[in-house]
């Protein structure tokens, strides 16, 4: 299954989990299941955008964008992360309505059954999606994996706290939990914003990937051959590698081509969706970066 397709899937999933989730508020009264309703929303809103994201990212490098469009899914778990505030905030300020004027809760068995139901589609969804997400390097679903993961912690405690009105009658545990559960996902969405701003400021490679890749490298390397200036970074679901590889000054092109072709594809093997892009440079010669006259 494609990644564009869990995020229908997870559209689909976001649509049902409203119902399951307003229709507990609606028969208890409960502001915590409020709350878990209105995070639910974030996650529709959310699985939307990461899609349309993930369109973009799809996308072919073209004249205008020629390393490609792979960028688009940081914009996703930003956006995301912005949602999360605001469905937080909504969620503070219900809870301090209810906290000042209590109100009883009804039906709270068959809200608690709603929401135990809306949490087996999420959590098995977000199981399925991390997954996938993990082998594709897709930012976009593993953004909304997450948040589907923080939507099942958040009402597993939502029904604790219900269960715990249910057993003491005190009725300000209700908007408690909601504002801890608020709380928690605020959370959630600084982690999202950061690792969206991480990204879009070209990060490096993960440590794993950067140990591939110097190994692969070492594969290479004696006496007559060298590397030096190696420098990555992570785009999307793609990954850049830039080096210089120094060599004996009387090689011909062709010999020194050939050799660059063979570290290039042996990268490229080792880490997949790698792009590798080699400087061939003398044994003598050294490159020199960071003078005060580029900063101009």
């Amino acid at each position: 299954m494609q990644v564009s397709s869990y995020l229908k899937l997870s559209i689909a999933v976001a649509l049902a989990t409203i119902g399951l989730k307003t229709a507990a508020w609606w028969v208890s009264g409960s502001v915590s299941l409020l709350s878990d309703a209105m995070e639910s929303l974030v996650n529709l809103a959310g699985a939307v955008f990461a899609l349309a994201m993930v369109v973009i990212a799809e996308r072919p490098p073209d004249e205008d964008h020629p390393y490609g469009h792979h960028k688009a899914e940081y914009f996703s778990s930003g956006f995301e992360g912005v949602l999360i505030f605001v469905a937080a905030l909504a969620i503070i300020w219900a809870a301090t309505q209810r906290l000042l004027v209590p109100q009883p809760l009804e039906a709270v068995g068959l809200g608690i059954g709603l929401s135990v139901a809306s949490s087996v589609l999420n959590g098995a969804l977000a199981w399925a999606m991390l997954k996938k997400a993990r082998s594709h390097r897709s930012m976009a679903l593993e953004a909304d994996a997450r948040h589907l993961f923080t939507d099942v912690y958040t009402s597993a405690g939502v029904v604790v706290g219900l269960l715990a009105v249910m057993a003491t009658g005190w009725l300000w545990l209700d908007p408690v939990i909601a504002i801890a559960v608020a709380l928690n996902i605020l959370r959630e969405g600084a982690s999202l914003v950061w690792r969206s701003t991480e990204g879009l400021m070209d990060r490096a490679v993960e440590p794993e990937v950067r140990a591939e890749i110097d190994q692969t490298l070492a594969g290479f390397q004696h006496q007559s051959i060298r590397f030096d200036h190696v420098v990555t970074r992570r785009a999307g679901q793609r990954r850049f590698v830039d080096l210089h590889m120094h060599m004996p000054a009387g090689w011909t092109l062709g010999r020194a081509a050939a050799l660059r072709t063979s570290v290039e594809q042996a990268l490229m093997s080792a880490v997949p969706g790698l792009r590798a892009s080699i400087q061939l440079l003398p044994m003598d010669v050294e490159a020199h970066f960071d003078d005060a006259r580029d900063l101009l």
